[in-house]
């Protein structure tokens, strides 16, 4: 991986854990949220969306169009569902499950569909990972029937927000990748499908909308300004590496998750959950290592 590529998922990283921090302090529900979200990001960048890739839109072939829509379903699962876990269960534990489970998954889904190599290293960092998930969850206190009801619901819900991850990972890598789609460009068709494809809901749940936007109009503008900033870096780091590197490598944003989790919400076990995060770092880590 070059050095700006690098700097790029590392950019990526930091701001994919601040909007996430934003998103879980937002009040109102998952679909008015998302679509708020997704209209002020399609307003945000068709500037420079238009501007600087605008010529390219006409003569894209339909298979983009595919991709760029499939990328739009894949992510409304993925933002509903994790407002929604955000409200019943903790940051630092939901974070980071999630964001470990998606590489998880792709590398499993990589080796049974295209019969990548699979060495002692990723093996390892598999194993990595899932001990990090049950670290973060209370270890074997988790296991106990008195265990702490966030705690399962946030890992359930973690590993459920993996397979979106890992889908729209593998999707908009090859669009932007070996597809040639452009990144800036990509992103914003996606984000757009997203406000059609909402946009009935959207309609009929209106008083939500328009109560989303009343009560969390500082998150909706951050999550519409950053989300689509540290997607975009993380597209074009991936049109100078494989797919298979960047994926895992942006998941540093757990630990800074985690830890403002723990920390800035006050939701307690800070050691335990950075462990934890940090075992999923390593593991990660192990799946980007060249093979």
């Amino acid at each position: 991986m070059t050095l700006a590529a690098l700097a790029m998922v590392l950019g990526a990283a930091i701001l994919h854990a601040l909007w996430n921090l934003a998103a879980k302090q937002a009040r109102s529900s998952g679909v008015a949220f998302v679509w708020s979200c997704s209209l002020l990001s399609t307003v945000i960048w068709a500037l420079p969306a238009l501007w600087l890739e605008g010529d390219r839109l006409p003569g894209l072939p339909p298979g983009i169009w595919l991709l760029a829509a499939s990328s739009a379903a894949l992510h409304i699962i993925y933002f509903v569902a994790l407002r929604y876990a955000y409200s019943i269960a903790d940051l630092s534990v939901v974070y980071p499950v999630a964001r470990g489970a998606g590489p998880l998954i792709s590398a499993g889904l990589a080796v049974l569909l295209f019969s990548e190599p699979f060495g002692w290293v990723p093996a390892a960092g598999l194993l990595l990972i899932v001990a990090g998930c049950f670290t973060i969850g209370g270890g074997w206190a988790a296991l106990s029937p008195g265990r702490d009801a966030r705690v399962a619901a946030g890992l359930g819900w973690g590993v459920f927000i993996g397979l979106f991850i890992a889908a729209y990972t593998l999707n908009d890598g090859y669009a932007v990748r070996y597809q040639g789609a452009n990144p800036l460009l990509f992103d914003w068709l996606g984000i757009s499908l997203r406000v059609v494809l909402l946009a009935p809901w959207a309609w009929i749940g209106r008083r939500e909308v328009m109560q989303a936007i009343r009560l969390d109009w500082r998150p909706i503008l951050f999550v519409a300004t950053i989300s689509p900033l540290a997607y975009i870096l993380v597209l074009y780091a991936m049109t100078w590496a494989p797919v298979s590197v960047v994926a895992p490598m942006r998941e540093v944003s757990m630990l800074i998750a985690a830890f403002l989790g723990a920390r800035l919400l006050k939701e307690g076990d800070l050691s335990r959950r950075l462990c934890g995060a940090a075992l999923i770092a390593l593991g990660v880590g192990a799946l980007a290592w060249p093979q």
